[in-house]
């Protein structure tokens, strides 16, 4: 077919306007007018005076352009309307637990009972589906443990808590369509744009349960709208509304980092066009002080680094202040961190260690108690190395008496009193009970790693020749000089003082000499993580004469404080690092190669009974325009380069501007947030290019407008005082080119429509209709009917 041809262009005259044609994002050069190339911001000198208008054609001007504002508020109250309709049709069903709500719902439950809980994203995103669940009046008392678990007989409000998701999920849309309107585009561009994100499976499913997704995409493109507004206003540089749109813009990057990590690509999307208007400013051609140049820098650097980091800091204030209970995370967290939590266990029954105090020692990863026996190492190992034929000492995953070990002073001390205190850096000996040895390595090979020390004991006697072997360093983590050793959150490395080895282990099991029990030996790198031990538990022995006030429970034991910042960096350290280790094998994992063109998608949801399913796959008609209007851009952009090297101009500079620099801008926007999952070894699934897909919409959005017309709207930016005074250039599409703008989202509607029984859930589908919406062979959806193929004979 062939393209609808262009319209001619509307000029009409409009006073102060900017004098230059450029996307609303990255400045550069001017259209072939007035005198040469202008700038972003030049001074204008005083020869450059108004043309002439009459007061008719002004009064033209001002109809025509409240006409057009009225059309647009039109719009985009239908487009939001149409948002809230498609996002709330069927949110109640189905009235139990789906994908990912196990987690997100949980966590909300834990934010009214306010128990900590540990999860890898940041939690503004979290505490917004908290705050729906209590304004909702749910009491928390419900799990969240399995997919498909009742909400109805639990009284759980959850559609109000999935209409919270809702809500931001729609607004997100007519934002889609501030983007674009924002960004000089006609009104029916503007709205295809939007209907792509208005009528994708994929936005509307994720929009519509107990997740992230639908904040992170709202502040993401809230992000993108205030730094557009923020750079029309580069000729009112430092004017009330343009600190405004510049902290606004700081504040939802906060927001977006605030609900994933991902938002550092939100980050980068807006750094990336910050930089460039920089790089700009600082061309002497500009004329522009260092001054000057220095106060853009700092601003920037305080709206958009300053401000966003104050943010972010305050939403773990909040988060820490709410959670100030025991819970399920507190685990994951140090010692230190988890004695600032009520009722937590180390708080309630850590104690201090005493000399001669008999004791339990486990490791912290692999959870196994240091333990030994009579047996021996064999003298010779399968590998031909040869053992000390010492007492073993192995890992024990149960609890046993070979597990106790008696806490020994190499320094006199005091019959009582807080001289028995066991300190950090104390150097000790370890005695086994059982078999009354000390605890010894030596230069001797490990038996599974000939580059390890052999653990072993020696006995207990007159024979002091190898005292100096057994001794050991308490050497505690996060401790200062002096501070005593606590059971259960006291964590240490017990380091070998002639040696300087650390007692470590691994998962690695013994053979059956040693009862296939876990190797324990004497690991070379001090810094190793692994290496940290405590003590589980002080055996009740009678020992010590004030052992029962030590031991004895302690009702409303005072909680540790810690500075915020370390709490917040203890955090951070460990989301990234449990992010990064989600590295399982999950069914409907998928590669990103695959996301753009929809070759797999998630089954959130299933019921045998009634055939229905939720499975996230977005509109592929949509997905796939999105996919053809990038291409077409990239192809557009190399073909214009290779023209102009041979002196040819095929594109008007005002549209190659807004080609190459607004729509060049969204490009690295969907780089940034699509790219980087090639470089991460963890889990990832299609629900994470949504960010991407969305300003793919945006993409597709300004490569249609090039293809229906020749011009743009323009200037887009808000005149300054000394701005060169510009013509008005209003884009108007003609009827063919409407006419194809409607051909494509009539079938992006009626994509929509076919897949949504996969969307909502409802209704159930026969195996014939399932196959027929298996519009790709590498889609798993449940139910599918039966394919017999008949042979002729």
């Amino acid at each position: 077919m062939s393209l609808p041809s262009a319209p001619r262009q509307r000029r009409t005259q409009q006073t102060r306007t900017p004098n230059t044609e450029e996307g609303p994002l990255l400045p550069g050069a001017a259209g072939k007018t007035g005198r040469g190339m202008g700038s972003v911001y030049d001074r204008i000198s005083q020869d450059h005076l108004p043309l002439e208008t009459s007061h008719q054609n002004a009064a033209n001007i001002r109809r025509e352009e409240r006409s057009e504002k009225r059309a647009s508020y039109i719009t985009a109250a239908i487009i939001t309307l149409g948002a809230l309709v498609m996002r709330f049709y069927k949110i109640e069903h189905p009235a139990g637990v789906v994908f990912d709500e196990v987690h997100f719902g949980a966590f909300a439950g834990q934010y009214i009972r306010r128990e900590y809980y540990f999860d890898v994203h940041p939690p503004l995103a979290k505490m917004l589906n908290a705050l729906s669940a209590w304004l909702a009046g749910f009491s928390g008392d419900f799990g969240f443990e399995n997919i498909g678990d009742d909400y109805i007989a639990h009284n759980v409000p959850y559609v109000p808590m999935r209409a919270f998701c809702a809500v931001m999920g729609a607004i997100t849309v007519p934002i889609v369509y501030a983007i674009m309107r924002e960004s000089g585009y006609p009104i029916l561009i503007a709205a295809f744009s939007a209907s792509l994100v208005l009528f994708d499976n994929a936005h509307i499913t994720q929009s519509q349960l107990i997740l992230l997704d639908a904040a992170l995409i709202l502040f993401m493109s809230l992000s993108l709208l205030s730094y557009i507004k923020f750079h029309q206003l580069r000729y009112r540089a430092f004017t009330a509304q343009w600190w405004s749109w510049l902290f606004a813009t700081g504040f939802f990057l906060a927001c977006t980092l605030g609900c994933k990590m991902v938002g550092l690509f939100t980050f980068m999307t807006v750094g990336s066009a910050v930089l460039w208007d920089l790089w700009q400013i600082m061309d002497i051609k500009r004329g522009n002080s260092m001054n000057y140049v220095a106060k853009h820098f700092f601003a920037r650097a305080a709206g958009l680094i300053a401000f966003p980091a104050a943010v972010y800091l305050f939403f773990f204030w909040i988060h820490f202040k709410i959670l100030i209970y025991s819970g399920p995370g507190d685990s994951f967290m140090s010692p230190a961190f988890q004695e600032t939590l009520q009722g937590n266990e180390l708080l309630m029954n850590s104690q201090e260690l005493r000399y001669y105090d008999t004791i339990t020692i486990k490791h912290k990863d692999t959870k196994v108690f240091l333990h030994s026996h009579p047996e021996r190492y064999p003298l010779k190992y399968d590998d031909g190395r040869i053992s000390s034929q010492g007492q073993q000492v192995t890992g024990y995953h149960h609890a046993d008496a070979n597990n106790e070990w008696d806490i020994v002073p190499t320094h006199e001390i005091p019959s009582s009193g807080r001289g028995r205190v066991v300190r950090h850096k104390d150097v000790v000996q370890l005695l086994h009970k059982k078999t009354n040895s000390y605890l010894l390595t030596h230069d001797v090979a490990s038996p599974l790693m000939p580059t390890n020390q052999e653990f072993t004991t020696w006995p207990n006697g007159e024979d002091m020749s190898r005292y100096n072997d057994t001794l050991f360093q308490i050497d505690m983590l996060d401790a200062h000089d002096g501070e005593a050793v606590k059971s259960k959150s006291g964590h240490f490395r017990l380091v070998h003082v002639p040696t300087r080895v650390a007692m470590w282990t691994y998962t690695s099991q013994l053979p059956e000499w040693a009862f296939n029990q876990q190797e324990v030996n004497g690991n070379k790198n001090l810094l190793d993580k692994s290496n940290t031990w405590f003590v589980d538990d002080i055996v009740a022995d009678g020992t010590g004469h004030d052992f029962k006030n030590r031991t004895g429970h302690l009702e409303n034991k005072p909680v540790r404080h810690i500075n915020f910042f370390k709490k917040f960096a203890e955090l951070q350290v460990l989301m990234l690092q449990h992010n990064a280790g989600l590295t399982s094998s999950h069914p409907y994992a998928s590669e990103p190669f695959s996301w753009p063109f929809l070759l797999s998608g998630i089954s959130f949801w299933t019921d045998n009974e009634t055939k229905q399913q939720i499975y996230l796959m977005g509109n592929v008609a949509g997905w796939w325009i999105c996919v053809g209007g990038m291409s077409i851009w990239c192809g557009i952009m190399l073909a214009d380069a290779l023209s102009r090297r041979r002196g040819i101009h095929p594109i008007e500079d005002p549209v190659r501007n807004r080609m190459l620099r607004n729509t060049g801008f969204f490009m690295i926007g969907w780089a940034c947030h699509y790219f980087p999952f090639y470089l991460m070894n963890r889990q990832r699934f299609l629900h994470h290019y949504l960010p991407a897909h969305l300003i793919s919409a945006l993409i597709a959005g300004t490569v249609l407008n090039f293809i229906t017309t020749e011009i743009v709207d323009y200037p887009v930016s808000k005149a300054g005082v000394t701005t060169r005074l510009r013509p008005r250039v209003i884009a108007k599409l003609d009827i063919k080119s409407k006419i194809f703008t409607a051909v494509l989202i009539a079938t992006v509607v009626g994509m929509w429509y076919f897949l949504s029984p996969f969307t909502y859930g409802y209704p159930g589908l026969t195996g014939e209709q399932v196959n027929m919406r298996k519009l790709l062979s590498t889609w798993s959806l449940h139910f599918e009917g039966k394919v017999t193929h008949s042979v002729d004979l």
